[in-house]
């Protein structure tokens, strides 16, 4: 069975397994596989009720908030331009914001982007998976690299868009206090530090638990805003005039430069569309169609034309119209159900940077890490120690150096926008290397999605000095290693493969000799399909004994969500009881080494618990030149190897099971 060169990576590149593994029952059990749950494309009835409101608590909760600071902060960017909540300025703000949902969320990404799926699951590194799977005939060197770094580089702004998003939804929803009491506002910054840690202490207690409130609670909000803003819009019906598209236009034509600035508070309306692509594999098309069409979106709308309307009626309210369209006995409950939708938001970025994680860690693009499932039954419901923390103290800092939603909001559109962009470059090249749509129509549709992203994107990057530089200086560091991973994987992968020698020849040599062979199953640990492993002929080299049977094993991540068990493993008999065993797993699946030893024995050899020993390489890496990469970068990848989870731990090898070998190499 072949495997495309890219997808191939070592034992120690491939997923984690929460510990030690439990022992078989039988030698021919196998435990049960993890399988990648996709949901049903077409659900209907009581099922599709069930998948829409779930999937409003996970993938409506960054965009549902964004009524909390998205029209506020646009007319403070106004004021600081010089404009004044003029009739003619509300109804052009309206239009900009409701088109920008339109176009943004409902055209892109609901009815065209969701097409490109990898068997079920959506998001930028998935949408990757896919194109240098299916794409792979038609692409050249060059242009896979391109690719490569394009996807890597909207992974690399997510992360920056899970460090803000928390920030600045809890912040939002805390600056209401300013609304109860101007005493309080002032202190808002430090009731959101203590949510957002509580927050991010909870997850190793995993969301499965509290998951099914989420949909509710989010409803209840959808509901909530979109009442609040049927109240003004009755009080002041004319705000339905924003309706047309001219008032946008008209915006623009009045205040040139200005109207295009403006864009840079406009977006934070759109924030959390990349999710909905995203969390696709959890709920199906179908669910997040039904919940954008007939819930969330008119709910955002009827809210933002309410707000509209306030403002209009009202012009000293433009400081915070969210809040102030409540009357004052229901300050407070909505200060509450706000601060619960943005734990939501929060939640909902959170898991999705564990997610992402995870596939990059299988894809090969990320070191290894700790990666515990907090749930036997949910697909996807997984807790990153090494992630969380470094999330919570980015959301701490955040907040704290900030300060404020407006000074947060400078930077939060840049790794929105940044990430829309690579997403639509990737999509061009799914429409015409996959769909084989005509170059016209490819170009029409996908030109008009990038114009609408650059546009916003140039709009955010004037805010650099404000704030912008935030996301742009996390998205850089990730990318360099992610990059530098990936690089110095190839590299190592090299120098070892110098170092072996074929299958075939150290067959030879071990017929014509007299090393003893010990009862027992040896199982040793390779990153290539082909040659002999290192940490084989160093055992050789060593120990002068081999094992009645010998099991090269190398593990397989494939460039697709999942890999059923009955494909799992394909084994090669050799000869002298030597054995080529290659295991496949998706990039949303965690290897585990019990499954397969047990599947191993299934197929006939045995590979029992107790007589089953593990041989893992360890090298020490020793930077020496700048050739093929630099010095910098080349200790950047041993301090990463070094730090990353241990081959054992990451396979959920028991440890008294494992013999590892060091090995020291100059690259």
């Amino acid at each position: 069975m072949k495997t495309q060169p890219s997808a191939e990576r070592a034992a120690e590149d491939a997923t984690d397994a929460q510990g030690p593994a439990s022992q078989p029952t039988s030698e021919t059990a196998v435990p049960p596989a993890q399988q990648v749950w996709h949901p049903e494309a077409n659900p209907r009835g009581r099922r599709l009720a069930i998948l829409t409101i779930t999937a409003l608590g996970v993938v409506y909760g960054d965009i549902g908030t964004s009524p909390l600071y998205a029209l506020s902060e646009s007319f403070l960017l106004s004021r600081e331009h010089g404009l004044m909540p003029t009739q003619a300025n509300v109804y052009g703000i309206l239009s900009l914001i409701l088109w920008s949902l339109t176009l943004i969320v409902t055209l892109k990404y609901i009815a065209f982007v969701m097409r490109a799926d990898n068997k079920g699951e959506g998001g930028i590194v998935a949408l990757l998976a896919l194109l240098l799977r299916k794409g792979a005939a038609r692409t050249t060197a060059r242009e896979r690299a391109l690719l490569i770094a394009t996807g890597l580089l909207g992974a690399a702004l997510l992360y920056g868009d899970g460090v803000i998003t928390p920030a600045i939804s809890v912040l939002g929803a805390m600056e209401g206090l300013k609304i109860a009491s101007p005493a309080l506002g002032r202190i808002a910054v430090w009731p959101t530090v203590v949510v957002l840690l509580l927050l991010f202490l909870f997850q190793k207690k995993g969301t499965a638990r509290v998951g099914g409130v989420f949909g509710p609670i989010m409803m209840l909000w959808f509901l909530t805003i979109a009442v609040l803003g049927v109240r003004e819009i009755i009080a002041e019906p004319q705000i339905l005039r924003a309706v047309n598209p001219w008032y946008a236009l008209q915006f623009f034509f009045a205040h040139g430069q200005t109207g295009f600035i403006l864009l840079g508070a406009v977006v934070l309306a759109v924030t959390g569309a990349e999710a909905l692509y995203a969390d696709m594999g959890h709920f199906g098309k179908r669910p997040i169609r039904v919940a954008w069409l007939a819930l969330v979106f008119p709910a955002l709308l009827l809210n933002y034309f309410g707000q509209g309307a306030l403002i209009i009626r009202d012009p000293s309210t433009v400081s915070n119209p969210f809040y102030l369209l409540a009357p004052r006995p229901l300050l407070y409950p909505l200060i509450i159900l706000a601060t619960l939708a943005a734990i939501i938001a929060s939640q909902a970025l959170i898991s999705g940077a564990f997610s992402l994680t995870q596939q990059l860690v299988q894809l090969g693009y990320w070191p290894r890490v700790t990666i515990v499932h907090t749930s036997k039954h949910e697909h996807g419901q997984i807790y990153i120690p090494e992630v969380n923390n470094a999330l919570m103290l980015g959301c701490l800092f955040v907040v704290l150096f900030f300060g404020s939603v407006s000074d947060i909001g400078a930077a939060y559109g840049i790794a929105v926008t940044g990430t829309m962009i690579m997403t639509t470059l990737l999509f061009f090249v799914v429409a015409t290397r996959i769909w084989n749509w005509p170059l016209a129509k490819a170009l029409a549709i996908g030109g008009l999605f990038l114009v609408v992203d650059v546009a916003f994107f140039g709009a955010n990057i004037i805010k650099f000095a404000q704030g912008g530089w935030f996301p742009i200086l996390v998205g850089a560091a990730l990318y360099i290693v992610m990059t530098t991973w990936s690089r110095g994987r190839a590299l190592l992968r090299v120098l070892l493969m110098e170092r072996s020698i074929p299958v075939e020849e150290l067959l030879r040599s071990i017929e014509g000799s007299r090393i003893p062979r010990v009862p027992g199953t040896a199982i040793f640990m390779t990153s290539e399909a082909e040659g002999v492993p290192v940490v084989l002929l160093h055992h050789l080299k060593h120990n002068k004994v081999l094992h009645e049977r010998v099991i090269l094993l190398s593990v397989l991540s494939r460039e697709f969500p999942d890999v059923p068990q009955e494909k799992r493993l394909t084994i090669e008999p050799l000869s002298q009881g030597f054995f080529r065993a290659k295991a496949y797993y998706g990039f949303m699946q965690t290897p585990n080494a019990d499954e397969i030893a047990a599947l191993c024995t299934k197929a006939g050899v045995k590979a029992k618990y107790m007589d089953t020993t593990y041989y893992l390489g360890r090298e020490r890496l020793i930077p020496v030149g700048p050739a093929k990469m630099a010095k910098w970068r080349k200790r950047l990848f041993a301090y990463m190897a070094r730090n990353a989870r241990s081959a054992t731990e990451f396979f959920g090898i028991p440890p008294n099971r494992v013999v590892e070998l060091g090995a020291q190499i100059e690259f």
